[in-house]
């Protein structure tokens, strides 16, 4: 009888010690986010940039579920509702400020989005008629995302 206890003992332990192993085991590591220069895609295409430099946090269709956006301290912002949250009419205007890096920083979000204006400027060689055909045509982008 005092064997049976005991093998039934032993058996309880190690179930409990197999199930605290199992929920202690190491977790995924956490995504990181890698900074890579910025590349030349074509500045009259807001689709093509779009894919470049947003869908990586914003994801394809904006909805802000990228493959970076776990890794975000706040996580990006749902493009597809900008419209929405400005009483049916899309931001134009304010879309091509938060581009430039001319927002203001609450409306921005958090420092992890890029100042795409200086970036774009570095990539045109300092011409600003291209940084400006960059920032509309991109923000022209992202209002086909919207919602209806």
């Amino acid at each position: 009888m005092r064997i049976m206890k005991f093998i039934s003992f032993v058996a309880i332990l190690m179930t409990i010690s197999a199930f605290a192993v199992a929920q202690s085991a190491p977790a995924q590591p956490a995504t990181t986010v890698k900074h890579v220069p910025i590349t030349n895609t074509p500045s009259d295409s807001g689709k093509a940039m779009f894919t470049s430099y947003c869908a990586v946090c914003h994801g394809n269709g904006g909805k802000g579920d990228g493959p970076a956006a776990s890794a975000m301290k706040n996580p990006p912002a749902d493009l597809t509702v900008l419209a929405q949250k400005n009483g049916g009419k899309y931001p134009s205007a304010h879309v091509a400020s938060v581009i430039r890096g001319q927002a203001t920083f609450a409306s921005h979000g958090s420092a992890d989005m890029p100042m795409w204006g200086p970036l774009f400027s570095s990539i045109s060689q300092g011409h600003d008629a291209q940084v400006q055909q960059r920032v509309a045509n991109l923000a022209k982008y992202v209002e086909t995302l919207q919602v209806k």
